[in-house]
């Protein structure tokens, strides 16, 4: 996805959960209060703007519903895709899990 959907998909769910802190996203995405962050969580926590765009709910981003109304189709299994890649450029140690730190840190 180009980075600007991302960001695009990304900021309504941001503000609405009014986060100031990365320990904030880290209590926001951590469903099961572990401490850290799963990819599926995270996936989840990535794709309510997804689902917020899908108005029709068909599972794929059309053109009319991306930013701008344009843009190639997405469906949510790319979308994910993209966000596992992110997350794997987020998780600096390697152990699967994202913690406050690697939260905070832009992804690479």
């Amino acid at each position: 996805m180009a980075p600007c959907l991302l960001l695009a998909c990304s900021l309504p769910m941001l503000a609405n959960a009014q986060v100031q802190r990365a320990g904030d996203y880290l209590s926001k995405m951590d469903v099961d209060g572990d401490g850290r962050v799963s990819l599926v969580e995270y996936q989840d926590w990535l794709g309510y703007a997804f689902h917020g765009m899908d108005r029709d709910r068909d599972g794929v981003l059309s053109a009319a519903e991306q930013p701008g109304g344009r843009g190639t189709p997405l469906s949510l299994a790319e979308h994910r895709a993209r966000i596992a890649e992110r997350f794997a450029r987020q998780d600096t140690n390697r152990d699967g899990f994202l913690g406050a730190r690697e939260l905070a840190a832009p992804p690479r």
